[in-house]
């Protein structure tokens, strides 16, 4: 019965990151905080989701621009997924190193990275520390510096950690229904498709809430502004102006360009008719994004 269930659970994930099958010439991968499924032929494309997410926040991308060989990445404790290392203390930088090894052990020739959301943070993080490790890096919907939008104007991850604490400490002891009321509404703000909104739903309520607890408030106190001079790859980063946010196109393109004046090559797009999961809610400019990305890269 176990097995057929394990056989339920695969063919699922599969239909939602779409056909063809999985490719199954990757050498075992052993790591407690992350999994790897990797799918197609060409060029490699390393796919981080964002908080909470599984694979399935990819879905159609493969279908929609085949040629590549996606390394689809699932972070312990989300998705319904066993937390594993992922349970206490930091998640995203250790995430970040382990995606880096999985890079090195599978002998990848410096692959793009997309991230989205905490995903973007984990590429910069691997382009900047890592920086022989990838050839560029497509950052979706993501600032360099994301507790910048928890305080003042002049905000430092020093300033903004007992925000973070609060944020972190709240999220873990909150009743059930009323996390699950917070996630919710944050689904429905962040997801315009109606297809993909219920699978970031399911994935957001399975996820283990000391992972979510833990990654946020990291997510909050962690500056790569500093760290942006060490990237040397070309970055791409597409981003929206969210629905009740009281700043004008205007402003939200400086508010990018301000986070990511450190970059060297940068490119910054902001994604019209869009929220937070570009890669759903217009995926025909997502997709043009990344098929000009990725064009050039070396086979």
């Amino acid at each position: 019965m176990r097995g057929r269930f394990a056989a339920l659970l695969a063919a699922m994930l599969g239909l939602l990151i779409g056909s063809p099958a999985f490719a199954t010439d990757q050498k075992p991968f052993a790591s407690s905080r992350i999994t790897v499924t990797a799918k197609g032929s060409g060029p490699d494309v390393i796919l981080v989701p964002g908080m909470t997410s599984s694979p399935s926040a990819w879905r159609g991308i493969a279908e929609g621009l085949p040629g590549y060989r996606y390394h689809f990445v699932q972070v312990k404790g989300f998705a319904g997924t066993p937390p594993e290392a992922n349970a206490d203390g930091t998640v995203i930088a250790p995430v970040a190193d382990e995606i880096a090894r999985y890079i090195k052990e599978q002998r990848l020739e410096q692959p793009a990275v997309v991230g989205h959301s905490m995903g973007g943070t984990i590429g910069l993080m691997i382009a900047a520390r890592h920086p022989q490790a990838v050839s560029k890096l497509m950052v979706v919907d993501q600032l360099a510096f994301l507790g910048a939008l928890y305080g003042p104007p002049g905000t430092t991850s020093k300033s903004v950690r007992p925000t973070a604490d609060k944020l972190r400490d709240g999220m873990a002891t909150a009743p059930q229904e009323a996390f699950e009321k917070r996630i919710e509404t944050m689904t429905e703000a962040m997801v315009r498709n109606e297809v993909q909104r219920p699978l970031v739903l399911a994935d957001a309520k399975a996820s283990t809430r000391s992972t979510v607890a833990n990654g946020f408030h990291e997510l909050i106190v962690t500056d790569l502004r500093p760290e942006l001079g060490k990237i040397t790859v070309p970055v791409a980063v597409l981003y929206v102006n969210p629905a009740g946010v009281p700043l004008t196109d205007e402003q939200i393109d400086a508010v990018y360009k301000m986070s990511y004046a450190g970059l060297k090559d940068v490119k910054l797009v902001r994604v019209p008719d869009s929220a937070h999961f570009i890669m759903s809610d217009n995926q025909p400019r997502f997709l043009a994004e990344l098929k000009s990305f990725l064009a050039g890269q070396p086979e």
